[in-house]
């Protein structure tokens, strides 16, 4: 092992190859902005969190306080990502991080989550990638077909997973020009929406706004509960800025305030557009409604001409709409295989999962084999859903909902179990390691069990298989696949299970970062985390380095003495 770490001395702070300095105050704000994808975000779910059904009506006007109230949990459970990171670096996170605070067995389980999670949301990012793509030129016709939108969805999939196979970052410059030209949309579509709704010119059904569509009153916990799952979705990813640390100007400071500055935002738009979406569709469940389950699935395709009219400037805008929710839909797409193909790859490199997966492109330094399955296992996962019911993709978000609720929630007591013998060390660290991470962990667990209760009713969602809910199949099916799988393999293979591949307290082993490195857009659990090395070398590239994961972060590496105690240092 120390033979790996030969240039670990390149790995110390300031001499990482990292491109410090690369990323501003503003560079790392667009960055922690862009990877939550807001305009497809929104168009993907603000119509199913109208339409969730709340007693004998739906949530209706009340979306805007969903929308405030999903970004509660996802905070805390960001303050436990940002803690655990400190501690342990790894592309596997909350795999990782779960196997170490309470076995393998249930960290396995949470890198599964991940997965799942991933590969159910293709299905619906392929979809929108795919009729916008038509859309975009007009084929119209097309865009409406399933089979041509399946097609187009199954080309975008493919060029994405060549992109994150080749390795090649989009660049924050690219990320100011597509940021720009989506959250102007966004800004313009409300304007106008509140504009038409202000001076009469809103088509019937449309509201004035209150100040009581952001207080979730009046509505039962169940409905509370199953639309904020649906909401999270919008905030999934928004702490990157915080993982490109190293490569901003001032990393003491510049991404703590970029993450701050990037939440006030998301947080702004996202109820500007909520509220002027609401009052200018109305709720109802006909026509543009959002009440209506036909426009759920797309906000913004249903209202884009409604909204800016025939004119030519409204023609132009209603072209950006589709554009920015085209490119976000894609971004979102490359982001999404980036965890998926880390966390197996952590996951291969501790022998959970078959050795195959932890292969690294000894030219393009990417998980390999991890990406190009994720590929391939998103696209049989796509076809067969369109498959078996074009409606059970709109069952998808709720799903993914649920998973998210899984895994970020056991990311929350991890850290707390991680942290328990020094929780009381100060009050900073009883906040932030301990208060905050297990409220988001309770918050989400609660939600998890309220949810899969109410998900399992056979007339529950868009979809019924077997007298189950198509929801419930899709996310506690999933899991409960995973538990099958995992136990297959553990007789199959079982090192990994029996704790002798990854132990608690053990120094990490990940890639030498390359000299010239440049961040890239990706998920909280994505590729932003270093690329985990397994213990006997066995991934490790020809000609490239593996050093301490601590020292990745500035952090000493552990003394031997150190290794056999789980309490961090």
């Amino acid at each position: 092992m120390a033979e790996a770490m030969t240039n670990a001395d390149t790995a110390a702070s300031g001499s990482k190859g990292l491109k410090g300095g690369a990323l501003g105050l503003v560079s790392s704000v667009v960055i922690g902005m862009s990877s939550t994808a807001p305009a497809y975000s929104l168009a993907a779910s603000l119509g199913f969190v109208v339409a969730t059904t709340a007693g004998d009506g739906i949530v209706g006007v009340k979306a805007p306080a969903i929308m405030l109230l999903a970004f509660v949990p996802m905070y805390f459970i960001a303050v436990a990502y940002a803690e655990l990171n400190k501690a342990e670096p790894d592309c596997g996170t909350t795999f990782t991080w779960a196997a170490r605070a309470f076995g393998a067995r249930v960290g396995w389980m949470g890198g599964w989550g991940i997965i799942a999670a991933d590969v159910i949301v293709m299905a619906n990012l392929a979809q929108i990638a795919g009729s916008y793509s038509f859309e975009l030129v007009g084929a119209d016709s097309l865009a409406d077909s399933t089979f041509w939108s399946t097609v187009a969805g199954i080309v975008w999939i493919i060029l994405m997973t060549y992109i994150c196979y080749r390795g090649i970052e989009v660049s924050a410059r690219v990320q100011y020009a597509l940021l720009s030209v989506e959250v102007t949309v966004l800004v313009v579509f409300s304007a106008y929406a509140l504009i038409k709704v202000y001076t009469g010119n809103a088509p019937p059904g449309s509201l004035h706004p209150s100040l009581s569509w952001l207080i979730p009153t009046g509505l039962p916990l169940s409905s509370v509960v199953t639309a904020t799952l649906i909401a999270v979705f919008i905030y999934w990813g928004w702490d990157t800025a915080v993982a490109c640390n190293e490569e901003s100007d001032d990393p003491g400071r510049t991404p703590g305030r970029a993450a701050i500055i990037a939440t006030v935002l998301l947080l702004a738009t996202y109820a500007i557009v909520s509220i002027a979406t609401v009052a200018f569709a109305g709720v109802g469940t006909s026509g543009i409604g959002l009440g209506n389950l036909d426009n759920a699935d797309d906000v913004f395709r249903a209202l884009g001409q409604t909204v800016f009219g025939d004119s030519t400037f409204g023609r132009l805008m209603e072209g950006l709409l589709v554009i920015s929710v085209l490119t976000s839909a894609s971004a979102s797409t490359q982001t999404t295989i980036l965890p998926t193909a880390r966390t197996t790859l952590s996951m291969s490199a501790y022998r959970a999962i078959p050795a195959r997966f932890a292969r690294i492109h000894p030219r393009y330094l990417t998980p390999s084999v991890s990406t190009v399955w994720m590929g391939a296992v998103s696209i049989v996962f796509y076809v067969g859903l369109t498959l078996v019911s074009e409606n059970i993709l709109a069952d998808s978000i709720a799903a993914v909902g649920l998973l998210i609720a899984f895994y970020y929630g056991l990311t929350g007591f991890a850290c707390v179990w991680f942290y328990r013998r020094t929780l009381t060390r100060n009050f900073r660290d009883l906040v932030m390691q301990g208060v905050l991470p297990l409220a988001g962990g309770i918050m989400l667990l609660g939600a998890f069990v309220i949810a899969a209760k109410l998900y399992s009713q056979s007339d529950y969602g868009e979809t019924t298989l077997f007298g189950i809910g198509g929801v419930f199949l899709l996310g506690i099916g999933s899991l409960v696949l995973g538990v099958v799988l995992m136990e297959v393999y553990a007789r199959i293979r079982p090192d990994f299970f029996a704790g002798r591949t990854l132990t608690r307290g053990q120094a990490e082993l990940v890639l030498a970062p390359g000299v010239g490195a440049v961040p890239h857009i990706g998920l909280p659990d994505s590729g932003q985390m270093p690329t985990v090395i397994a213990p006997d070398l066995s991934n490790l590239p020809p000609g490239e380095s593996a050093v301490d994961a601590r020292e990745v972060v500035g952090l000493p590496a552990r003394e031997e003495d150190e290794r056999d105690d789980p309490t961090p240092s």
